[in-house]
């Protein structure tokens, strides 16, 4: 729906859908089926600005369409050059703006970036050719919240792509990024820390750095114990992320995870968290030291238990594993 209008009846509906409905002779509102007085249409101005909202905000584009209207988006195509061109001006304006503008400036600039960094992988990369990073990151410093917000969020946009990786490396983004995931001033940038460093976890040499800061795991794991379910989730596949590197495995039995974990089975509602959880158990229990940590602690009964109840293949197919690794790690100690 991009041009809601109200009929007679008082419902809702897309001019062009409903003056398609008239033009087939049915002078009659879908909803309720009455015949109307009359098919005069009165733009639904309140829902209409809750839908360009929804697209500034998700980075969906937005084109009016009013018969007078002459957006230059109708005929400025994603893939041409007049697209390609604008979208790195627009990159170097914001980038100009993250490190020359005042504060209102840059936030509206992060967010700017923010948006453009989701909508597609040629935005990420003029926004990293653009210089855009390390005004980032220097950004997560801010005591504006929004500010700290949009800034790391557009980090982990930006973090989606092969060369940005590198960039926040390489320009110390590692220190500030965790300290945004142990300190930030809100929850929403907290998550979207522990998910840049889970993008960051699938390159085995930052994988191998992130372990090695000592502030890092630990909050993960408190994030795992103290955030909201959208913060569990991330923090969950970040740790799994890290467990691929071998010397993580210790740092993570170190934190107390196990007991986080299990608590998480039977606290959380969110099958995705229980499948998630079980997932970073299972990679623990490859290990000797970590199958003894969860056979220690009497998790299989409650593992048995999940296993039989869950409607989750992939819960189940986590738990099969967990299961098979004790009885593996069992064997040996016995």
């Amino acid at each position: 729906m991009k041009e809601p209008v109200t009929i007679e009846t008082g419902h809702t509906y897309d001019r062009s859908s409903i003056l398609k409905w008239f033009k087939s002779g049915t002078p009659t509102c879908p909803k309720t089926g009455k015949r109307l007085g009359s098919t005069e249409l009165i733009p639904n101005l309140v829902l209409k600005g809750l839908i360009q909202q929804y697209c500034f905000r998700n980075g969906i584009p937005f084109a009016e369409c009013s018969h007078k209207n002459r957006d230059i988006t109708r005929t400025v195509h994603p893939g041409s050059l007049a697209f390609e061109g604008a979208v790195r001006l627009v990159a170097d304006f914001l980038s100009d703006k993250l490190a020359n503008g005042d504060g209102e400036e840059r936030n509206k600039a992060a967010y700017e970036i923010r948006l453009l960094s989701k909508a597609s992988i040629f935005n990420r990369s003029c926004l990293v050719e653009a210089g855009v990073i390390p005004h980032l990151l220097k950004l997560l410093l801010s005591k504006e919240s929004l500010s700290q917000e949009n800034a790391i969020a557009g980090l982990l946009n930006l973090s989606k792509h092969s060369k940005s990786k590198a960039a926040i490396v390489k320009n110390g983004g590692l220190e500030p990024i965790v300290d945004v995931l142990k300190k930030g001033l809100q929850m929403e940038a907290k998550q979207h820390a522990a998910a840049t460093l889970f993008y960051l976890a699938s390159i085995e040499e930052y994988r191998k750095l992130i372990g090695e800061s000592t502030e890092a795991i630990p909050a993960l794991l408190h994030l795992i114990r103290e955030g909201h379910d959208r913060a569990k989730k991330n923090a969950l596949v970040a740790v799994y992320g890290l467990l691929m590197h071998p010397d993580n495995h210790w740092r993570v039995l170190a934190t107390g995870a196990v007991p986080t974990l299990l608590s998480l089975l039977t606290s959380s509602e969110r099958e995705e968290l229980v499948t998630d959880s079980l997932a970073v158990l299972a990679s623990l229990a490859e290990k000797a030291d970590g199958a003894r940590a969860i056979l220690r602690s009497g998790a299989l009964p409650q593992i048995v238990r999940i296993l039989d109840s869950s409607t989750s293949r992939a819960a189940k197919e986590q738990c099969g594993l967990c299961c098979w690794l004790y009885a593996s790690m069992a064997v040996q100690m016995w």
